[in-house]
Parts: structure tokens; C-alpha cells; sequence
């Protein structure tokens, strides 16, 4: 009988990266992925362990699956992913439902894991974090075929004091140019139009590798050489590494969306310092400033903590203050977690959960604002959209603009047109909503 396997993702989209490569690598041993965990002999949780509430998602899947043992076809249940990497010992120990682990650095041994636990042992491959991308291995895509993600870089070495992502992912280390070229031009051929560039820092890109030399710009316009490759978009840039050579190729290169992911944290000196994140305040508006002027029509997502320990009424009416002046066009705002055996859980002036979730509510309360008179710029204007669904109730196509990343951002609802999924087209924007927009087909 052949296996049948079904990997449940959580977190984040370098997650998912690795989920396909282990799914990838299931498929070519022979055994059957399926969609519905109900129908799996095997179930592999790729675990997310950033923030509480993450960890807290990541434990309760496994429990709510484990009962598939009871009513369901399931015999083993493997654990994956940066929980066990952080937390092998507890999981091993505290939860008898796992037959077996693998942390970040040994997913390339998925194979026989399963089939040590499905042999009754309970296997735990959990080593060293750092994972080689240098080898292209067997990726099966799980996002529609034209748009996907490629890691360029794993790990860090920033050393945030709230994060723990070095404890989990290892220090920072490039991919060659050569290897994301080769990857780039393998999802090309499947249909992949466009590429989302990741790392946990991506423009300290290639400074490990290349003699201290940043080499962002230059694999941003390789890949886009790259034929059949329409988009290429930056995720997580870190705002102490952006050069004067990666705004000018994100100027001119067409290829390149307008699209700027830099999480910034948090705006005032005092918190930065304790956050032990680059620059200050004045640095950080010389940027936006910077890139504002030099790529016209830029996109800026960012994203900020609320609640760290230390931050004062002062320091958060600040923060709103920067927020309403800036005008990000997209804004993620989290609330600080209290993460084990990093600086910052060791801080005195911790904060109450409740003053947390009131500063995260009221800080995005002006975002929404923001965001209604961002978007109101795009009426009348014409964007290029990349059509992903139909919605045959309300007879209109559902696709994104180069401003907006998939599935964290804002949706293009288009009228007046007949199109295949994965098309780009020119769609003229008639109505601009607090995160979505619409508008109809320029055909």
C-alpha cells in the first residue's frame, strides 16, 4: 500500500519553502500527497515557533491531529520546522502523540523519517539549523503555478533583542547567485511569473558570500533576465543595508515591483536602542525620504511592535504620530511577545497584555485611515494586475497590482473582462476601498 501524506504548513512563507521541498522530495520517493489530513496514513506539521501565539497554533495542530489516530486512517505524525529545532527535548518528552521530528538544518531526510516512523521508532533529526539551498533539490509547488516564493538567504545575524530566529534558523548565509538562477529557471518552465524574493534580511544579500560585498541589486536584475519571469518582488528588507544601488535598479529595472518590504519596528531612538535595531529615527525618514524621491509611485510595507518593554505612553503616541506622517501603504502591527532566551524577555517595564492589544487596535485604526486616502491615488489610473481568481457570483476576476504581495495585501476586484488565471492585464482602478480596490478591464 502506498503512503499517503499530507503536510500542514504554519507561519511563514520561508515555511512553506521548505514544505515543498519536503514535499517534493515524498513525491519522488513514490509516496501519494493528498489535501485532506482525514485521508493521510501520514501527517508531517511544519511548525512555526516565532511568537507565543505562534508556538501556541503550532501545538494545538498537533494535538487536533493527532486524533486522526483514533477516527481517522493516520499511523504517524511528524513534527517539523523551527518549534523542533527550538524545542526538541520538551516535545520528545511532553507529547507522546509525535512519532518523530526534524528540525530546520535536516529536512532533506523527511524520507526516512517517514519510514522510521511508520517502523515504530521515533526518529528525531534535529542538528545543526543551517539547511544547504546550494543543492537544487525537488520542490512541488503549493501556490498557484504563476506566483512563488525563493529563499536567498536563511538565518540571521542582526541579533534583534526581541527575536529569536538566530536560536532558531542559524547565522545568516547567502545562497550563490548561481543556485537562485537555477531554481528561478526551473519555476519559470513550470509557468511561474512571478517571484517573490526572501530572506529574513535579504539586502544584506551576498555580503557572507562575496568578500563584504552587497549583491542584492545584481541578483534582482538577474533574475529578471530570467525568461518567462514578468515580476520579481522584495520581502524583508532590513533597513540598515539599503543601498544607493539597490534603489536605482528597483527604479529602473520594469521588471521589478514597485514594492518595498522593510520592517522597521518602531520609530523612537529609546526603543530602537533597547530593540537593538540600526539606525534612529531621523535615519529611517532620510530613507523613506530617499526612496520615495528616487522610485516614484513606491510601495512601502512595514511592519512594527507595539508594547516592548520600556515603551511609554510617550513613546507609543509618537509611534502613531510617525505612522500618520509617513503614510506606509501597507502596515503589519504586532504586539511584543516575550520570546525564551532572548535580551529583551530579560527587560525590566514589561507590559500588560491589554495595554498591548489597545496600542496594536489603535494603531491600526489609523493605518485603516491611511490606507483609505493611499488608495484613493490609484483612481483613474491604469495598473498592471495579476489575475488569480474568478468569482463567478459576482461575475468578476480577483487579482493584485505590483503594490500589493500575495495574500498579505490588498485585492484588485476586475469587471468588464475575460481572462485566464495568471494573466497580467491592464485594468483601469474605478473605486479605492480602505485595503482593496476595483476596476475594470483595459482590453
Amino acid at each position: 500500500m502506498t503512503e499517503k501524506v499530507k503536510i500542514v504548513t504554519l507561519g511563514c512563507e520561508k515555511n512553506m519553502v521548505d514544505s515543498e521541498i519536503m514535499s517534493g522530495l515524498i513525491d519522488q520517493r513514490g509516496y501519494s500527497l493528498v489535501e485532506q489530513a482525514e485521508d493521510a496514513t501520514v501527517i508531517i506539521v511544519n511548525t512555526c515557533g516565532f511568537i507565543d501565539a505562534a508556538k501556541e497554533e503550532s501545538v494545538n495542530t498537533i494535538l487536533d491531529l493527532a486524533e486522526l489516530k483514533e477516527t481517522g486512517k493516520l499511523k504517524a505524525l511528524i513534527v517539523s520546522g523551527c518549534l523542533t529545532q527550538r524545542y526538541k527535548q520538551a516535545l520528545m518528552e511532553e507529547m507522546p502523540e509525535i512519532d518523530g521530528i526534524v528540525g530546520t538544518g535536516d529536512f532533506y531526510n523527511i524520507n526516512q523519517i517517514v519510514d522510521e516512523a511508520l517502523g515504530g521508532k521515533k526518529p528525531a533529526f534535529v542538528g545543526n539549523p543551517v539547511f544547504n539551498y546550494e543543492e537544487i533539490l525537488p520542490r512541488k509547488l503549493s501556490t498557484e503555478k504563476y506566483t512563488t516564493y525563493v529563499k536567498i538567504a536563511e538565518g540571521c545575524d542582526n541579533n534583534c533583542t526581541f527575536c529569536s530566529i538566530p536560536i532558531m534558523r542559524g547565522a545568516f548565509r547567502s545562497r550563490s547567485i548561481e543556485s537562485i538562477i537555477a531554481e528561478v529557471t526551473g519555476l519559470a518552465a513550470q509557468g511561474v511569473k512571478e517571484i517573490s524574493l526572501i530572506a529574513q534580511d535579504t539586502t544584506n544579500y551576498g555580503t557572507d558570500l562575496y568578500d563584504g560585498e552587497y549583491k542584492l541589486a545584481e541578483l534582482i536584475n538577474k533574475v529578471s533576465e530570467v525568461p518567462g519571469i514578468e515580476w520579481v518582488r522584495l520581502h524583508y528588507a532590513y533597513p540598515g543595508f539599503f543601498t544607493d544601488e539597490l534603489i536605482e535598479t528597483m527604479a529602473s529595472n520594469p521588471k521589478v515591483c514597485k514594492y518595498i518590504d522593510m520592517p522597521l519596528q518602531h520609530s523612537e531612538d529609546a526603543v530602537l536602542k533597547r530593540m537593538r535595531r540600526p539606525g534612529r529615527n531621523r535615519d529611517t525618514r532620510e530613507l523613506i525620504a530617499k526612496i520615495r524621491s528616487r522610485i516614484p509611485g513606491v510601495a512601502l510595507r512595514t511592519s512594527l511592535i507595539v508594547g516592548f518593554p520600556g515603551e511609554t505612553e510617550e513613546d507609543f503616541e509618537r509611534l502613531c504620530d510617525f505612522v500618520r506622517e509617513i503614510k506606509f501603504d501597507r502596515l503589519g502591527v504586532f504586539t511584543y511577545s516575550k520570546e525564551d532566551d532572548t535580551p529583551a524577555s530579560r527587560l525590566p517595564n514589561q507590559i500588560d497584555e491589554e495595554v498591548k492589544e489597545w496600542r496594536a487596535n489603535t494603531l491600526m485604526e489609523i493605518q485603516r485611515q491611511v490606507s483609505n486616502e493611499n488608495n484613493g491615488k490609484y483612481v483613474g489610473q491604469v495598473l498592471d494586475v495579476l489575475i488569480e481568481s474568478y468569482d463567478g457570483r459576482s461575475d468578476v476576476f480577483v487579482g493584485r497590482s505590483q503594490y500589493d504581495a500575495p495574500e498579505i495585501d490588498g485585492d484588485v476586484y476586475v469587471s468588464n473582462c475575460k481572462v485566464e488565471i495568471g494573466e497580467i492585464i491592464p485594468v483601469r482602478i474605478t473605486h479605492a476601498y480602505e485595503y482593496d480596490m476595483s476596476g475594470e478591464g483595459v482590453l
